[in-house]
């Protein structure tokens, strides 16, 4: 619950929801209106129509924002969760430091091609390989940007490559791993089915990567290396969200 809860005397999940629809709703009349979030202890107070056309663009704007929560709020519940599993995980990589996690990821991957040298053909091992040294830089990187970077680059760079460092480990691990397959390669393949039939269809896309690419071998962790930037991007612009309503300390 946030701090502004707590001190109007609120409780419970029902009235952290009802502060920050109110936070939200604020920051989005006051991108045309002045005076409009937090203004509740304020001076000057909040600003409020005066004339008829005031008022009739005020409720127009004020509905549409409400209308627009929505789809907005359940977003920001998205980027809080997002932001208090990222903190874990930003913990862990300010305690072993860049080269330690760097460290950790190069051991990790080190052994996962090791075992792919010995129970995989040429071909496969290295581009197991080259998804090793992809996802140990993706976490050199993401640790790098999370510490030096502000908040842009942390969007920007930091969350699609935190993304690859966690995406690429087990559909490696299923490529030289058998057994691992049925749970990581088929529901991957089910995955991109699914997205060529609905999503890709939209300028055809879906009829060029089926006639020009094939999803087996390396190409899984290809397709997964493709999702992790956009789905990055998404999270991190969530976080972001999340700290316009409950600004971390």
């Amino acid at each position: 619950m946030s701090t502004r809860a707590r001190n109007r005397g609120g409780g419970g999940i029902v009235a952290a929801v009802k502060v920050d629809l109110a936070l939200l709703h604020g920051a989005w009349m006051e991108l045309i209106f002045p005076r409009q979030r937090g203004r509740g202890h304020s001076v000057m107070g909040k600003w409020k129509p005066e004339t008829l056309p005031q008022k009739i663009g005020y409720t127009l704007w004020s509905t549409f924002g409400a209308l627009g929560l929505l789809l907005v709020y359940p977003l920001t519940v998205l980027g809080l969760a997002t932001r208090f599993y990222a903190a874990k995980l930003d913990s862990t990589a300010t305690r072993l430091g860049i080269v330690g996690a760097t460290g950790v990821a190069l051991l990790f991957w080190g052994i996962l091609t090791v075992i792919a040298h010995i129970q995989l053909p040429w071909d496969a091992f290295l581009a197991v390989a080259a998804a090793s040294g992809v996802a140990t830089l993706s976490t050199a990187l993401a640790a790098t940007c999370s510490k030096f970077g502000g908040r842009p680059l942390t969007v920007a760079l930091a969350y699609p490559f935190a993304m690859t460092a966690l995406f690429l480990p087990p559909v490696v691990a299923a490529l030289v791993t058998p057994s691992l397959e049925p749970h990581v390669l088929e529901p991957s393949y089910d995955l991109a089915v699914w997205l060529l039939d609905t999503v890709l269809v939209v300028g055809e896309l879906n009829t060029y990567l089926r006639d020009n690419y094939q999803l087996e071998g390396a190409a899984y962790a290809g397709m997964w290396l493709g999702f992790s930037f956009p789905l990055g991007w998404f999270l991190g612009l969530m976080v972001a969200l999340a700290n316009v309503v409950r600004p971390t300390n």
